[in-house]
């Protein structure tokens, strides 16, 4: 029995109503490649859960648009990371997504399956490198190294570098919101 329930448009409460025209709009914008609205207008993945409690959702939801809007990183970086993300908790919807998404940004199969697979790839760029280490250091727990923090500010400078920061606690909620609610992944 699933955890949680995609609400249909229908069955939203006053309170989940501007939230969820709110994130339907910005998904239909910033979320493309993947699926993320049933058929009947329910919203599926992370909305999911944030629509069913509006309080937490609404801010979580707050935090994607800030890091969304006119982003810093080139699109590959945040790419990596995401999948650095996605991969050290093991959220299958969240893989799911950002492999599609990975695919659009030009990242390649071979790369992709090899973060998928917990492994940093060989032929990273140098901002891929740096995205990926940095990542790589805050999923596995306590203080970014010193030289991976200097090497991030040099090549990201620092709103970069602060903004890849807030991309991998974002990441790391969505994901550890998809696992607490067993959030599967769309039949396709």
């Amino acid at each position: 029995m699933p955890r949680l329930t995609p609400i249909p448009p229908a069955d939203l409460t006053p309170e989940q109503r501007p939230l969820y025209d709110d994130m339907k709009k910005g998904i239909e914008t910033n979320f493309k490649g993947f699926t993320a609205i049933r058929e009947d207008g329910a919203l599926i993945g992370p909305w999911t859960a944030w629509l069913t409690e509006p309080k937490f959702g609404e801010a979580s939801w707050h935090l994607v648009r800030a890091l969304a809007d006119k982003p810093a990183l080139p699109r590959n970086v945040r790419e990596i990371a995401i999948l650095v993300t996605g991969a050290h908790f093991k959220s299958a919807y969240e893989l799911y997504a950002h492999v599609l998404v990975g695919e659009m940004r030009g990242l390649s199969d071979e790369k992709i399956s090899t973060i998928v697979a917990g492994q940093r790839p060989v032929d990273l760029t140098r901002e891929e490198a740096v995205a990926y280490d940095f990542t790589s250091a805050l999923v596995n727990g306590g203080t970014l190294p010193e030289l991976t923090y200097r090497t991030a500010l040099q090549i990201f400078g620092p709103h970069g570098a602060a903004e890849l920061s807030y991309l991998v606690g974002l990441y790391a909620l969505v994901s550890i919101t998809l696992n607490t609610f067993d959030i599967p992944v769309p039949e396709v």
